[in-house]
């Protein structure tokens, strides 16, 4: 079971309606558990591993090393080991946190930083460095990237203090940027970032097989996870941004004097080596076997096999959770009162990544959970109607909660414990919200990262 929570959140408000969301939920999160996926994808036939019509004789090559980051690496290592056994050489994979069964043989887990890069982190890329290092072309490098990879696997270069990195990175956070925003920055001031990790693999003339699952809002859904696919961004692949874009950034949020002058120096000077790749050769290979779309797929099945009728609103969600939460709600009042753009029993579906723009002193929570809070406070009466709103890889913000589930009595369970949402959004506080009513999501590593997946569900008895 993915919701370690389920029993309690089914265990109150309205109970019918959130045992319909909180099942669908877990049916879409076993869905996406990527050891399954990559334990599919990664066949072994002797010493030859395959990819669907793509071949490697593994007993050609030297040594096989796996190397990563992301916050679904821990199970995507797994099934690596799984498959490839020995194999593997070794390697070194970056995660946010370590769980039972995380206890792997021939490839190291080492824990880093999100979403603030820190020192473990640092020390982990630097030892991955150092493998690429003393690569040579009869090596083969399986390379496990997963959102949050940007933060993980961090090592600035020579010029840029890790300290000096954090610190862009938080200020870029409490201003809201949105992650491609924040990355432009990020890639070039990165040693492993924006593809350069990739690029020193190739220098050295070693080969490298990326399985990633790609965090990137606005992908379509995967339709064959064998095939070869075009991919940008993370350590791995080609940079779509520039030098200029990352200066841009700074301008955009006033950072271009207050951010570490290391940064804005280095990002200051236009010489070819500051800049990313933008093409990678042959020898790179990219399977894409998730993406934020997918998590929109999988509860669209899951509603249609409980004959709930699903209505995909978008794959494409950003923007402040507040405001996506009042969204969410208005899309709902629509259904319950004029029966469009879909008639009960229905499933509301939105997939992407908000945030939450800090100023000042703020609480705890993340943007799944503030997405939550806000929903609750405008769907307050509309009996039947019930939604959440969770981070697919577990944890949301800097929190280790997923996210929270609210219906039409959640602000009336509230007030009778003497708790004002109104007062706890303004706060940036909603994770003591929910966390006070019983209503957070807890899972854990999910084994899958593809952004914030919000579900609104609205039962027959709704309709007026």
């Amino acid at each position: 079971m993915k919701i370690k929570s389920r029993h309690r959140l089914v265990a109150q408000g309205d109970k019918t309606s959130r045992e319909a969301v909180v099942a669908i939920l877990e049916e879409t999160l076993q869905g996406l558990d990527s050891y399954r996926t990559i334990t599919n994808l990664l066949r072994l036939e002797g010493s030859i591993l395959c990819i669907g019509d793509r071949r490697w004789d593994l007993q050609k090559k030297r040594r096989v090393w796996v190397v990563g980051a992301g916050k679904a690496a821990n199970a995507m290592a797994r099934a690596v080991e799984t498959v490839l056994g020995q194999w593997i050489s070794g390697g070194l994979v970056i995660v946010k946190t370590l769980e039972d069964g995380d206890h792997l043989h021939r490839i190291e887990l080492a824990v880093g930083g999100h979403p603030l890069p820190n020192n473990k982190g640092f020390l982990a890329t630097k030892r991955i460095l150092e493998l690429v290092d003393a690569a040579g072309p009869e090596d083969l490098f399986v390379g496990l990237i997963s959102g949050g990879s940007s933060a993980l696997m961090n090592h600035p270069v020579q010029r840029v203090t890790l300290e000096d990195e954090t610190e862009v990175t938080r200020l870029l956070l409490e201003r809201g940027a949105r992650i491609l925003e924040l990355n432009a920055v990020r890639r070039h001031i990165s040693e492993t970032n924006g593809g350069r990790l990739a690029e020193k693999i190739e220098k050295k003339g070693a080969e490298m097989i990326n399985i990633v699952i790609s965090d990137s809002v606005g992908d379509r859904p995967t339709v064959d996870p064998t095939r070869r696919a075009v991919f940008f961004g993370t350590p791995v692949a080609p940079d779509r941004t520039s030098l200029e874009d990352a200066r841009q950034v700074l301008h955009r949020y006033d950072l271009a004097t207050k951010a570490p002058r290391s940064v804005v120096e280095y990002l200051n000077v236009d010489e070819p080596g500051r800049e990313t790749p933008k093409v990678l050769g042959s020898s790179i290979h990219h399977f894409i076997v998730a993406g934020v779309a997918d998590s929109a797929e999988r509860a669209k099945e899951a509603a249609s096999r409980r004959g709930i009728a699903p209505l995909v609103l978008t794959t494409f969600l950003e923007g402040e959770s507040r405001e996506a939460g009042t969204f969410l709600s208005s899309v709902a009042r629509e259904v319950l009162f004029n029966r469009r753009p879909v008639r009960p029993p229905c499933l509301l579906i939105a997939s992407g990544e908000t945030t939450t723009k800090i100023e000042g002193a703020a609480g705890r929570g993340g943007p799944s959970q503030e997405l939550a809070l806000s929903l609750a406070l405008e769907i307050s009466g509309l009996v039947g109607v019930c939604g959440l709103a969770l981070d697919t890889d577990g944890t949301d913000g800097p929190t280790d909660i997923a996210g929270g589930v609210v219906d039409a009595l959640t602000v009336s369970r509230a007030r009778a414990s003497g708790l004002d949402g109104h007062e706890y959004l303004k706060n940036h506080d909603s994770l003591s919200f929910l966390e006070a009513l019983g209503d957070t999501i807890l899972t854990g590593n999910t084994g899958t990262n593809v952004c914030d997946l919000n579900l609104v569900y609205i039962r027959p008895t709704a309709v007026t």
